[in-house]
């Protein structure tokens, strides 16, 4: 039995904090905080809910980062001064003008140094002399130009600024600003020593490199989404320890084989099992719970919940960001409710998804493969747009695979049935 009293929601379920029952894992955690030590930039990429946060949370203390959640509409100067705020400036727009003829920031930071004042505060005494001293605020003033990178590191190094920058929710930003931040993270490595950690949704290793090929050797890519059923068993068994309680084996490898190896779906289940059985806290003798069947009836709950949310995307989605003559995120969709879940997987290669759409779609073999890829590789602009989050599909465009990067989408799309998607969507009869 553990020293402490913890309650359920600490160990098992979505917290703000890193659960208590967090498992170390080499390929993961080892290789971040390899990473951390070589002053190189960082990406923690994967599907959603899959521990890229908590990664970060739990191998560096608060103190050592700032963080900027990133928004959709933000360009790169905005992404520039989220950054300055959550380093400790003060920012308003100048009205001077930079020489792409957008406005300058003037930016002020305070950085406490230490002056000879007289007669004022501590006394100390140096060699025979007394001097008075006190700690003042010394203000930075600056006016720089929101789109250099060269500006903004100058200003983290006028207030001493070596804290690592995370920056989270990267591929809520548009195409372009991700372009862009990505050739600013060059000038970064370059001319400083600040190091960022990017966190984003996505099946791409290598995606800042794709954007700008000068990042290689500069960037450092750490994938959360590889969860062994030993990794997940790990999870349920620390949680078991911290509340003293024993899931039946049957219910535990039930969980772990049917969760689509998502550790969100595991610890959900394991709360509500817990919950369930009225169980909020540590308790004082081991108490066994858990069946079978309870794990496949949480885990379809679980997933059932979610329904109007992956309506709401398939139907949002859909519409596009305006109405066409191809509609092409509608045939997107077309291809993903037309493919298999082991399929949705592994990744759709995009020739896949063009033989798909033009044996279905109303111009054929004549559809150009252009719109296709075009609208593929907007498919996280758009979800965004239409506050699809997390987001559900993502495209690969270095290896031009389509991906779910929702687990839970999965399991859910497994018990729908497809014609009536379809139907929803004026397809059923193409289908057929």
């Amino acid at each position: 039995m553990p020293d402490n009293n913890h309650t359920v929601d600490d160990v098992f379920g979505v917290s703000r904090d890193v659960p208590l029952n967090y498992v170390d894992r080499e390929e993961v955690d080892g290789k971040f905080i390899q990473s951390l030590s070589r002053s190189h930039h960082i990406v923690i990429f994967g599907s959603s809910k899959q521990g890229k946060t908590c990664l970060r949370k739990h191998c560096l203390n608060a103190e050592d980062y700032i963080t900027v959640s990133c928004h959709n509409k933000w360009k790169l100067n905005d992404l520039h001064a989220a950054i300055l705020k959550q380093a400790g400036y003060e920012i308003k727009q100048s009205t001077s003008q930079a020489v792409g003829g957008h406005f300058k920031l003037e930016v002020t930071g305070s950085g406490q140094v230490k002056v000879p004042l007289l007669a004022k505060g501590e006394v100390r005494a140096t060699g025979g002399y007394e001097k008075n001293h006190e700690t003042v605020e010394n203000k930075v003033a600056l006016e720089l130009d929101p789109l250099d990178a060269n500006d903004i590191i100058r200003a983290l190094k006028e207030i001493g600024f070596t804290k690592f920058v995370a920056i989270e929710d990267f591929h809520y930003l548009p195409d372009d600003t991700q372009r862009e931040f990505a050739f600013a993270l060059k000038t970064f490595h370059e001319q400083s020593k600040i190091s960022f950690i990017v966190t984003g949704v996505w099946r791409e290793q290598n995606r800042l490199i794709a954007f700008n090929g000068d990042l290689t050797e500069r960037v450092f890519s750490v994938d959360v989404d590889n969860w062994s059923h030993t990794d997940l068993h790990s999870v349920i068994e620390a949680g078991e320890y911290l509340l003293n309680v024993s899931f039946d084996e049957a219910f535990k490898n039930e969980i772990i084989v049917g969760c689509n190896d998502s550790v969100h779906l595991v610890q959900e289940a394991c709360r509500r099992a817990c919950r369930d059985n009225n169980i909020f806290e540590t308790q004082d003798t081991c108490i066994t719970l858990g069946t079978a069947p309870l794990a496949k009836k949480l885990l379809k709950e679980i997933v059932h919940e979610q329904s109007a949310r992956y309506n709401a995307f398939i139907m949002n989605f859909s519409d596009g960001f305006q109405q066409t003559d191809l509609e092409m995120p509608k045939w997107i969709i077309y291809t993903v409710l037309l493919s298999s879940v082991e399929e949705l997987e592994k990744g759709i290669r995009l020739r896949e998804v063009t033989r798909i759409i033009r044996e279905r779609h109303p111009r054929g073999a004549k559809l150009n493969q252009g719109n296709i890829t075009q609208a593929l590789s907007s498919s996280g602009s758009l979800q965004s747009e239409k506050g699809i989050r997390p987001i559900v599909i993502d495209y690969d465009g270095t290896n031009r695979n389509l991906h779910v990067v929702d687990k839970g989408f999965l399991l859910w799309l497994a018990q729908q049935d497809r014609d009536e998607l379809l139907a929803d969507l004026e397809l059923a009869v193409i289908a057929s």
